[in-house]
């Protein structure tokens, strides 16, 4: 997944950043190669915690460039849509199947 994560990422990512990632992506194949529990475990949280900060900037780059879209194209989208709602005339109730042999 991280892999995958890097490829999809591409120019976006930095080279030291991409580094780092390769390295822990290296560490972890070593470690399954052994028997060593706490050292799976470590290489493995080295490389959630490198990912995690590449998916945590990603996240904050979408958001900023959605809020940009957003704002160059003036959509209202988020105020409107509560008086869409309330203007549907929706109707929650409950229902039994009834079976025709039975009844």
């Amino acid at each position: 997944a991280s892999r995958k994560t890097l490829e999809d990422m591409g120019d976006k990512v930095e080279a030291q950043e991409k580094k780092d990632i390769e390295s822990a992506i290296e560490e972890v194949e070593q470690a399954i190669k052994g028997d060593d529990r706490e050292s799976i475990e470590a290489a493995t949280k080295k490389l959630t915690d490198t990912t995690g900060k590449l998916a945590e900037r990603a996240y904050k780059q979408a958001n900023e460039q959605e809020q940009a879209k957003q704002q160059a194209t003036g959509d209202k989208s988020g105020a409107d849509s509560g008086a869409k709602e309330s203007d549907e005339n929706v109707v929650d109730a409950e229902f039994e199947e009834v079976d025709e042999d039975k009844k």
